[in-house]
């Protein structure tokens, strides 16, 4: 009886360790929220920073009623934001070394090697740019 009530409170004890890093981590979102919002005065990050530091709990609960949808719209023009960055990177990347001027560049150096004919350079370009 002893090993069962021991394990129960290792786990009740690990529940609320748990629930208090994610409160934790819930309270550290909202901080920086508070700062990324360019919508809010600087009295109103006072405002709410100040509850949220002093009261974390109720500030933070009063916090994701009051603004939690403009918390997630900001979040989703974030991540839109990094996609479009990633596949503006990626389409540089293809075309740097994988697009047309790539495969020109690399005919060329075939051809500047004595790899290949000029009729096969011509042809590759020409394949390359259609």
């Amino acid at each position: 009886m002893d090993f069962f009530a021991n394990f129960f409170s290792i786990l009740l004890w690990t529940l609320w360790f748990m629930i208090v890093i994610a409160f934790f981590v819930v309270v550290i979102r909202i901080i920086l929220d508070i700062f990324r919002d360019s919508e809010l005065s600087g009295w109103g990050k006072t405002g709410w920073l100040i509850l949220v530091i002093l009261l974390p709990a109720l500030g933070a609960l009063i916090y994701l009623f009051a603004r939690g949808k403009g918390m997630a719209s900001r979040d989703a023009q974030d991540a839109a934001a990094i996609r479009d960055a990633q596949r503006e990177y990626t389409r540089g990347v293809v075309e740097e070394v994988g697009g047309a001027a790539g495969q020109i560049k690399a005919a060329k150096e075939l051809l500047d090697a004595g790899t290949i004919t000029q009729e096969e350079y011509d042809a590759l370009k020409a394949k390359a740019l259609s």
